[in-house]
């Protein structure tokens, strides 16, 4: 069995971002290829890791972020 993820260089990487599911905002440390399946079945998802106002990171769907207001600088 390969590796169970890979680095994705995206535009928004250290940057001010929102999660529209839930309306957090915080800084795109990463978007990582990931292998989420827990069976012999690869099954691959690019989730986006942010770090929010308290320091912890979460997890969202790569199409759940966008650019924050007033988020442009990094």
């Amino acid at each position: 069995m390969g590796e169970r993820y890979e680095y994705v260089p995206h535009q928004l990487l250290r940057r001010r971002v929102r999660d529209i599911a839930s309306g957090v905002e915080g800084e795109l440390m990463a978007v990582i290829n990931e292998n989420v399946s827990g069976t012999g079945a690869e099954r691959w998802v690019e989730l986006a890791y942010v770090r929010g106002a308290s320091g912890r990171e979460f997890t969202t769907a790569v199409g759940n972020i966008e650019p924050a207001p007033g988020g442009e600088g990094g």
